[in-house]
C-alpha cells in the first residue's frame, strides 16, 4: 500500500546540498514526489511503501550533507495524490521569514581530490569548489542564496559547469560558486613601488606580463574569459610560482583570500618575520601558522585529539598548540610563549601555495595592528602596498570580511578565542523568545554584535577593538548586512553599562528608544547560561581586565550570583589604585605600585616589579595614588596577573593586551606549584573579598630567595585556582545554589580554566564553561541580548 508524508527541515538546510540530497535518498527508497526550498526550511512529499517512507525520514538525520544543520525535523502524515518520480521543484520565498546563513567551510576530499587530478578539468584550479565546500557568507549579497544574489554573479558558467548545476545527481547541482579555470574568477599577482625588483622591460623568462609603477603587475598572458575559449591546464601556475618564490626569498605577499587579505611570510625565517613585524607594526603579538597537513602541525606543537578534530574540521581554524622546541619556527613567530596557533590550508589556493613553497608560512591578517582586514583589490594596494612586496590577487569580491577563528583545547574542551570564518553567522539560541526584533551592539574590545528575533540570536563575526574610524564602519556595514541577510529590524537595542564605549554611542544613534544598559560582567555571566539553557540563578564567576562597575569603579573579578535579569556582587578582589588609568594596562608595574601602596612595608618584595622604570615616571605614579588623581580603583583579574608579572619581573610593559598574563602562563608550563597565600575574608556587609596582596609579597620574596620562576608562576595560577573555588563555594553553599558559570577573558588561561572547573566539579557543582563562544568579551552581546530578551519580557 502506498503512503504518504509531509517533512519540514529548519536549521542549516539551503546551500548545503540538501534538495539534491533529498532526490537520491527519495530514489534511493523508491519514493516518488516532490522538495523544495522555502524561506527558512525544506518542504518535501514523499509517497511509497511505509518502509521506504520509515527509512527516508530516518536517513534525513543519519545521513545529511556535511554542511547541513537539522535544528528541527517535523513529520505528519499525508493522502498519497499518485506522484510520478520525485522532483526538485523550484523555491518558494517568504518575504517575512529567515534562514540561517552557512559559513565558508574549507576544501572538502572530493575537491582536493580533483584538484591534483592531472585528467580532472579542474586541475591546479585555485577555485575549486562545490556544494560541500567553499565560500558562502563570504560571498553571499542577499537571502534567498541563489547565484544572481552572490557575488559569483558575474562569472557566468560554462556549458560544462551548467550542466553540473542543473544535475540533481551531480555533487555540484546549485553549487553557487561552481566554477573552473574558463568560466571563473582570475588569479594575478601585482608588484606595487618596484620593491621586489627583476625585469622591468614588459617581459620576463616565466612568460608572465610585468610593469612597474601604482598599478604595476605581473598578470599570466593566458588569462581571458572570453566564451567557450579552451585555456590551457594550470594556466595560474606563474602568478603561484612567483608568488612561492617571493616567500622563499624571505619577502612578505599579500594573499586575498576567503574574507580578506593575509601577509604571508616564510615562517622558518626570522628575518623575514621581523621584516613583516617592522611592516605591520606589530612588535609581538604572536603569529598565526599555516601549515598543509595535520602532520605537518604536529612538526609545529603536540596535537591531541581534540587540536586533531579541529586541525581537520570543516572549519579549519586557528588551534594553539604546544608548541615543540624543535619546529623550527622563527624565534619572532610566538616571543615568550610556549604555544603557536597553527592552521592547516582550508582553500585551494592554499594548498597550491604550501605546496610550492614547502614549509610553513606565517599567515596574518591583511592590515596594519589594530584596523580591519582589507577586502578588496584597491584597498590592498592601498593600504598593503606600504607592507606587502608582493600582492596575490583573484577577481572574486568578498561581500563579507572574515576573520580566522581561533579555538584553543582545553582539559573542558575546546574554547573559543575568536569566532569568525567558518562558525559564524550560525545561530544560538536564546532560552528566552525576545518579544520584540533586538540588536545588542557588544563590547568596545573585541567587538562583536548580536541580533535576536524570538529565541533566535545571530551573532556577528569578530568586529574587532572599537579604536578607530575604520572598525566603525566595519561594525556599521556587518550590521547592515546581517539585518538584511536575516530580514530583521530591530526595534530594541542593548549595550554595555559603559557610558563611554563606541559601541554605547551607536548604541544611541540607531534611535530605537532607552537602550538597555546591561553591566559588563552580568552580560559575561548570561552569555554562558544562555548558551547553556540556562535561566535559574547561578554562580558566575566573571575574570577579565576591565568592565564598568554599578559603583563606578573598574571591575574584572567577581563573583556573582544572577539570572538572565537581575545579578547581585558576592565576591571581588580587593579594590587596587591604578595609577594612569588605562595606562595601567600597558605597563604592569604601574598595578604593582598600587598593590605595594596597600602594603608600604612589603617595599622589598614589589622591588623587581620597578626595574628599569625612570625614578621621574615612578614618583608621578606614587602622586597620582595618594592624591588619588587618575588612579580608579579596580577589582581586575586581568590586572592581578600583570601585577605578578612584574613582581616576578617577567614583564614591567606590554606590547599588546594580555602579554604578560599569557607569558606568565607559558611560563607556569606543566610546573607544579607551592603553596601561596591568598585569603578569601567576609566585609562587614557580608561580601567575600580575596586579597591579593599576600600572595604578591610571597612571590617577591620567594623570587629574591632563588626560587624558580617556572614554580613560582605556577604557584601563583594554582593559589587563583584554590581562592576562585574557595569563594564560589562559600557564595553557593550560602545561596543553595550547585551550578557555576566562568566566564571573562581571563579564562582563555587553559591552567585556570582546567584547575577552577576541576576543583568545582569535585565538591559536586554543575559548571558551566563556554562552547559555541569565547569567554572573552566576544560573547558580551549575547550576554546583552540574553538579559535585554528576559527583561523586555518583564515589562
Amino acid at each position: 500500500m502506498t503512503s504518504a508524508v509531509h517533512v519540514s527541515v529548519t536549521g542549516v538546510v539551503q546551500g548545503v546540498g540538501f534538495r539534491p540530497f533529498i532526490h537520491r535518498l527519495a530514489e534511493r527508497h523508491g519514493l516518488s514526489g516532490w522538495v523544495r526550498n522555502e524561506a527558512g526550511e525544506v518542504r518535501i512529499v514523499a509517497e511509497g511503501s511505509a518502509d521506504g517512507l520509515r527509512a527516508f525520514v530516518a536517513a534525513i538525520e543519519t545521513e545529511a550533507p556535511p554542511l547541513a544543520r537539522i535544528d528541527r525535523l517535523d513529520v505528519r502524515a499525508g493522502s498519497p495524490d499518485g506522484h510520478e518520480g520525485f522532483r526538485i521543484v523550484e523555491s518558494a520565498d517568504q518575504p517575512d521569514r529567515r534562514q540561517p546563513v552557512s559559513p565558508d567551510v574549507a576544501l572538502c576530499t572530493d575537491c582536493e581530490r580533483e584538484l591534483y587530478d592531472p585528467a580532472d578539468r579542474r586541475h591546479r584550479y585555485p577555485f575549486v569548489t562545490c556544494t560541500n565546500c567553499g565560500p558562502r557568507f563570504t560571498v553571499i549579497e542577499a537571502m534567498p542564496y541563489d547565484r544572481e544574489r552572490t557575488s559569483m554573479r558575474v562569472f557566468a558558467q560554462c556549458d560544462e559547469c551548467l550542466a553540473e548545476y542543473r544535475d540533481p545527481a551531480d555533487r555540484r547541482y546549485h553549487s553557487e560558486s561552481n566554477s573552473c579555470p574558463r568560466c571563473g574568477p582570475t588569479l594575478w599577482v601585482e608588484q606595487l613601488g618596484g620593491r621586489m625588483g627583476g625585469p622591468t622591460d614588459g617581459s620576463s623568462a616565466d612568460g608572465m606580463h610585468v610593469r612597474e609603477g601604482a598599478d604595476a603587475e605581473y598578470r599570466p598572458a593566458s588569462v581571458s574569459h572570453a566564451s567557450g575559449v579552451p585555456e590551457p591546464r594550470g594556466k595560474y601556475e606563474a602568478a603561484l610560482r612567483t608568488a612561492a618564490e617571493v616567500l622563499l626569498d624571505g619577502r612578505i605577499v599579500a594573499i586575498r583570500g576567503l574574507g580578506g587579505f593575509h601577509l604571508a611570510v616564510d615562517a622558518t625565517n626570522e628575518r623575514a618575520v621581523v621584516r613583516l613585524r617592522a611592516r605591520k607594526a606589530r612588535e609581538a603579538k604572536p603569529l598565526a601558522v599555516m601549515v598543509s597537513t595535520v602532520r605537518d602541525a604536529e612538526g609545529m606543537g603536540t596535537v591531541g585529539p581534540v587540536a586533531r578534530q579541529l586541525l581537520t574540521s570543516a572549519e579549519r581554524p586557528i588551534v594553539l598548540l604546544q608548541r615543540h622546541a624543535t619546529s623550527g619556527l622563527a624565534a619572532s613567530v610566538a616571543p615568550g610563549l610556549d604555544t603557536v596557533g597553527v592552521m592547516t590550508a582550508y582553500t585551494p589556493l592554499h594548498h597550491l601555495l604550501l605546496d610550492l613553497v614547502g614549509r610553513p608560512l606565517v599567515m596574518t591578517s591583511g592590515n596594519l595592528s589594530e584596523d580591519p582586514i582589507a577586502t578588496d583589490n584597491e584597498d590592498a594596494r592601498g593600504r598593503l602596498g606600504g607592507v606587502a612586496d608582493l600582492l596575490l590577487l583573484h577577481d572574486r569580491e568578498i561581500v563579507a570580511r572574515y576573520d580566522d577563528s581561533v579555538v584553543r583545547p582545553t582539559g573542558q574542551g575546546p574554547v573559543f578565542l575568536r569566532r569568525a570564518r567558518g562558525y559564524a553567522p550560525l545561530p544560538l539560541r536564546l532560552p528566552v523568545a525576545t518579544p520584540l526584533p533586538l540588536v545588542a551592539v557588544g563590547p568596545h574590545l573585541k567587538n562583536t554584535f548580536t541580533i535576536v528575533h524570538g529565541t533566535t540570536a545571530y551573532v556577528s563575526q569578530h568586529i574587532g577593538d572599537l579604536e578607530n574610524l575604520e572598525t566603525l564602519e566595519h561594525f556599521r556595514d556587518s550590521l547592515t548586512m546581517f539585518q538584511r541577510l536575516f530580514r530583521l529590524t530591530p526595534r530594541a537595542v542593548a549595550r554595555d553599562l559603559h557610558p563611554g564605549y563606541l559601541s554605547t554611542r551607536v548604541a544611541e544613534e540607531l534611535h530605537l528608544g532607552e537602550p538597555i544598559a546591561v553591566q559588563h560582567h552580568h552580560a559575561h555571566v548570561a552569555a554562558v547560561a544562555a548558551e547553556h539553557g540556562v535561566t535559574d540563578r547561578v554562580v558566575g564567576i566573571a575574570y577579565d581586565g576591565t568592565g564598568y562597575g554599578a559603583d563606578g569603579a573598574v571591575w574584572g573579578a567577581e563573583i556573582l550570583v544572577a539570572d538572565l535579569a537581575t545579578y547581585e556582587r558576592r565576591c571581588r578582589l580587593r579594590y587596587v589604585p591604578l595609577a594612569g588609568g588605562d595606562l595601567a594596562a600597558r605597563q604592569p608595574w604601574r598595578v604593582a605600585l598600587g598593590y605595594l601602596s596597600l602594603a608600604p612595608n612589603a617595599a622589598d618584595a614589589f622591588r623587581a616589579a620597578f626595574e628599569g622604570v625612570r625614578p621621574d615616571e615612578l614618583d608621578l605614579a606614587r602622586q597620582q595614588i595618594e592624591r588619588k588623581l587618575n588612579a580608579p580603583p579596580a577589582s581586575s583579574m586581568g590586572r592581578l596577573f600583570d601585577a605578578a608579572a612584574a613582581v616576578l619581573g617577567i614583564r614591567h610593559r606590554c606590547q599588546y593586551e594580555g602579554q604578560a598574563a599569557m607569558e606568565l602562563e607559558s611560563l607556569a608550563g606543566r610546573h607544579r606549584g607551592g603553596a601561596l597565600p591568598f585569603p578569601v575574608v567576609e566585609l562587614g556587609d557580608g561580601t567575600l573579598e580575596m586579597d591579593p596582596v599576600p600572595l604578591l609579597a610571597a612571590l617577591g620574596e620567594q623570587r629574591a630567595a632563588g626560587t624558580p620562576l617556572g614554580e613560582l608562576a605556577a604557584a601563583f595560577h594554582d593559589a587563583v585556582v584554590r581562592a576562585t573555588v574557595e569563594a564560589a563555594c562559600r557564595v553557593a553553599a550560602g545561596t543553595g545554589i550547585d551550578q557555576v558559570a566562568l566566564g571573562g577573558g581571563v579564562f582563555q588561561n587553559a591552567r585556570l580554566l582546567d584547575g577552577v572547573a576541576g576543583g568545582l566539579s569535585a565538591v559536586g557543582c554543575r559548571v558551566l564553561v563556554p562552547r559555541a563562544l569565547s569567554p572573552n568579551d566576544g560573547a558580551i552581546s549575547f550576554g546583552q541580548a540574553a538579559v535585554a530578551a528576559t527583561l523586555l519580557r518583564m515589562t
